[in-house]
């Protein structure tokens, strides 16, 4: 089966067209992901990129330099149902944030002694995280800025809804999604939750982030550290 992108996405027709069936590596996803934020916010001084560890750090990070923006990660993970942990029942993130979906939780009765044993062992996770990434660095205020959230690709889009959810709840002035690739019914899903979405590709059928890339090696946790301190 052959796999190729479509020129853009309707909603993106200002953006530059892919012209290849895969990005070589998440460099180069970055730069011409980057290119087409860029067409839309260029010269803006309330820009903040945030890129979700680990891979979309390096996509992240061709995005911040495209628009002479900061650039920081955003370590968030997803609480999951206990039994059903795909289902999100609320999220954690960077700066102590914890946002928690009622509707899901009133739905299956979640006890709150589960939700609090559920948000120790992420939480643990993401200071783990957090420390290996950023160091004794704080993170960079979002209020009132205009965020540009980063991954590496869009699937199920689970981890970057938990992303927008938690980021919500720090009063950014607009919350922007920018991914190079990703499954076309997520991107457009997403389109009700952020402010803006940015999908350079979105590839039918897509069956999974890492068919997109050349290289699509595990970025490391030393990786990631480098690109924030650069």
């Amino acid at each position: 089966m052959h796999l190729h992108f479509p020129d853009i996405a309707s909603a993106m027709n200002d953006n530059p067209i892919v012209d290849s069936d895969r990005f070589r590596d998440r460099r180069e996803a970055g730069e011409l992901l980057g290119a087409a934020v860029a067409t839309r916010y260029a010269g803006r001084d309330d820009l903040l990129v945030l890129g979700l560890p680990r891979g979309g750090v390096p996509v992240a990070h061709g995005v911040a330099e495209a628009l002479g923006a900061p650039l920081d990660v955003f370590v968030v993970r997803k609480l999951g149902v206990p039994g059903q942990e795909e289902l999100a029942m609320g999220a954690i993130a960077s700066g102590g944030v914890r946002v928690l979906n009622r509707d899901v939780l009133d739905y299956l009765n979640v006890s709150d002694r589960a939700i609090e044993a559920v948000a120790i062992r992420e939480g643990r996770e993401l200071e783990r995280r957090e420390r290996a990434f950023r160091g004794n660095k704080p993170p960079l205020d979002i209020r009132g800025r205009t965020v540009i959230v980063v991954d590496d690709g869009l699937a199920t889009g689970s981890t970057m809804r938990a992303a927008v959810l938690a980021l919500r709840a720090m009063a950014p002035r607009a919350v922007v999604v920018a991914v190079p690739v990703g499954a076309p019914s997520t991107c457009q899903e997403l389109r009700a939750e952020a402010d803006d979405v940015i999908c350079l590709g979105t590839p039918d059928p897509f069956e999974a982030v890492g068919l997109w890339y050349d290289d699509f090696t595990q970025t490391t946790d030393e990786e990631v550290h480098a690109l924030l301190g650069s």
